[in-house]
């Protein structure tokens, strides 16, 4: 089942997904909700209800004269309004490669444990522009990851029963200022301004059961699901990163194990896999250049177009765009 938010009429509306086609919750089934938080939130008596709807509109039971063309809408992140938005540091491969381009030995914490950070979940957004001010230019990148959005609340939940709280997986683009990500980070806090200003999900929500064929074995000693699942991206039409959701060493239950120890976790929180090997420009550079030190480094640039996509979930296409300010916080350093 594949699950989109639009916006209708200045507010975000609840829709299924099929064969470019939107079909509004609430128009299609009387009891749904017309929002994906209400959704989450009743999680356990909706989800049946949709799955036999989605069933219907599949097979054709649902006439097209309710339906909507994906091309004349403005889509909005699936979960417009995440309660919390966390993002792990789930992939050895991006995490071994940016090290050892820094010239600095593996961290070996990483195979311990896995780790998350908070980032501004008021700043979440879905496909289309992206609104960057000037120190955001200063090294700006994307970063190819996948995300996940609780449905149920739970505290304390073990890694074994996690896969139970996993409404659905996302592309995630955790957009990031390295200049300024860099430069706080310094004072060993962070990050956070390097990476508050967005951070894009999307296209759409894929429930799990729509996966369960691409499902394979969680790595060598970890626990939970994980999928057989391309990723990619492109940057104005030149695919620059080539990954796989199943490469991810640490599952999304050992990190929602993390997230609850101790803490509620709530329908509506959303949680990052963390940059898959190859997914940003911060590896392919310092890469390039501890292969060849001439190799010119890239960054986006105002105008650049970025294409992400995963196997079974779409394509998340958004666009660079330079705020009309010149204002600076680097310039105003003591």
């Amino acid at each position: 089942m594949k699950l989109v938010s639009y916006l209708n009429d200045g507010h975000d509306q609840l829709a299924f997904l099929a064969d470019g086609y939107l079909y509004d919750c609430d128009l299609v089934h009387p009891e749904l909700p017309n929002s994906m938080n209400m959704f989450l939130h009743y999680w356990d008596d909706m989800f049946p209800v949709a799955m036999q709807v989605n069933k219907a509109i599949l097979e054709g039971r649902v006439g097209k004269d309710k339906a909507i063309a994906l091309d004349s809408i403005q889509l909005l992140a699936p979960v417009p309004f995440p309660t919390s938005c966390r993002d792990g540091y789930a992939f050895r491969q991006h995490v071994a490669a940016a090290r050892r381009n820094r010239k600095v030995e593996m961290v070996p914490e990483f195979d311990q444990y896995p780790i998350f950070y908070f980032t501004n979940h008021h700043s979440i957004q879905g496909p289309g522009d992206i609104l960057c001010m000037p120190d955001h230019f200063e090294k700006l990148d994307f970063e190819l990851e996948a995300a996940i959005v609780i449905c149920r609340q739970g505290r304390n939940i073990t890694a074994e029963k996690a896969d139970h709280y996993i409404g659905g997986l996302m592309i995630m683009n955790d957009m990031s200022a390295r200049r300024l990500q860099m430069e706080e980070m310094l004072l060993n806090l962070g990050p956070a301004k390097g990476k508050d200003f967005s951070t894009v999900i999307g296209p759409c929500l894929v429930t799990l059961d729509e996966l369960e064929h691409y499902e394979i074995p969680a790595k060598q000693g970890h626990i939970g699901k994980s999928w057989n699942l391309s990723m990619k991206c492109w940057v104005n039409g030149v695919q620059v990163s080539d990954g796989n959701v199943g490469d991810m060493d640490w599952t999304f239950a050992e990190i929602i194990e993390r997230c609850a120890y101790g803490v509620t976790l709530h329908p509506g929180d959303v949680i990052g896999s963390g940059t898959v090997g190859t997914g940003c420009f911060l590896e392919l550079n310092g890469t390039g250049k501890l292969n060849n030190p001439d190799y010119p480094e890239q960054w986006l640039q105002p105008g650049d177009v970025v294409e992400m996509e995963i196997e079974g979930i779409g394509k998340l296409t958004n666009t660079i765009v330079k705020e009309e300010s010149d204002h600076s916080i680097l310039a105003k350093k003591k």
